[in-house]
Parts: C-alpha cells; structure tokens; sequence
C-alpha cells in the first residue's frame, strides 16, 4: 500500500514537514509506503478552465500536476498538509489541487483515504482543514479522522513543541492506516460500490 503526501509549506523544514515527519514511523510500522511531494514552492499556475482536460484526461499545463496525477493513480490514500495563511491554505497548493482533482477526473479516486493537515503559529487551523477536506468529498474517498482537527501549532524554533499536535499526527496515521486496510479488505470482498452516472443540474432557467 501506498501514501503520497502534498507538502503545501515553502519551507522544507517548517511546521508541516514536521507534522509529516511524526507520521511516517507509524506508516512504515504499517508496511506502507510514503512518498512526499513538496508543492509549496513550486512555481504552479492556477487552473484557466480551459476544459482541454475533459479531452485528454490531463491538465493542458504539463508540470508538476500531471506527475502528481499519476502518483495518486497508483497511490491508495493522499494526505494533504499546508501552513496557514489568513485562515486558508497555501495559494500554490490550492492551485495545485484544484487542477489536480479537475483534470484527473476520469481516474476513479473512490475509496482512496484522504486526510488534511493545517500548521500554524496560533489560529485558522480549523478553516484549512475543512477547505481541504472538500477535495476529498467531491471524490468520492472517504476522510481519515484523527483525535481532534488534524493539525499542528508552531513556528520557527518551537515547531516540535506543540505535543498534543504530534500526538494527533500520530493517531492520525494509525486511524488511516487501519482505514486503507479495511477497505482493501473490503473491495476484496466486495468490490467497489456501483457508480451511476453523474447529473448535472443547472439552477439557471
């Protein structure tokens, strides 16, 4: 089994690293497999609405995206991490989900477990943790929860002082893990749930 985690924070050694960093023990106690991409720093552009993907099944702007797409095929859980800024998640990684999940559209991402992770020095944890969850909802994979909302406070010389923040990276990873098993045990048996054909309504007359 697999997990990619998307590391929104331009600093290779800030708070969100260092929630990732508590999480990857338990995943190799696990048997699973990580794989961090850090996106934050990344010179991505926002999504144009073009609609070439709904031909091709990628993104028009062939960068760090379609890789990213391609990993996430092969991948059974996402966990998304990003600082904070004004109570919302890093604009890059926002660009770079909101091409990510519109263009790979046609890859069935149900029952792939995903999670979010907010870091910041005092406040709006609790705003990008939901705007990050509803990458997931709109995809069909079910959330993995932890013992609070998944985050970490700190900053500079203090990252790793916040320990009920690492202790909740901890559950978290032991929550997703059990989580993806379950539900490989579970397509095992059963396969995946009957997908109908989606409907689109317009409100606009």
């Amino acid at each position: 089994m697999k997990i990619l985690l998307l590391n929104g924070s331009p600093h290779p050694d800030g708070t969100t690293a260092r929630a990732f960093a508590e999480m990857l023990p338990i995943f190799a106690e696990e048997g699973i497999e990580t794989e961090i991409i850090r996106v934050g720093s990344m010179d991505v552009r926002g999504c144009v609405a073009c609609q070439s993907c709904v031909k091709t099944g990628k993104c028009v702007f062939d960068d760090i995206v379609n890789e990213i797409a391609a990993k996430l095929e092969e991948s059974d859980g996402l966990i998304v991490g990003s600082p904070v800024y004004y109570a919302s998640a890093n604009a890059t990684l926002i660009a770079v989900l909101d091409r990510l999940f519109y263009s790979s559209r046609r890859a069935d991402k149900r029952m792939k477990v995903g999670a979010s992770v907010a870091c910041a020095r005092r406040g709006g944890i609790t705003t990008t943790h939901d705007q990050l969850n509803k990458y997931f909802t709109i995809s069909g994979m079910p959330i993995a929860a932890g013992q609070y909302w998944n985050g970490l406070h700190g900053g500079g010389e203090n990252t790793g002082d916040d320990r009920e923040g690492l202790q909740q990276m901890r559950t978290l990873a032991r929550n997703m893990a059990f989580l993806m098993k379950s539900i490989a045990l579970g397509k095992a048996a059963f396969g995946l749930p009957e997908k109908e054909e989606q409907e689109f309504t317009n409100f606009i007359r």
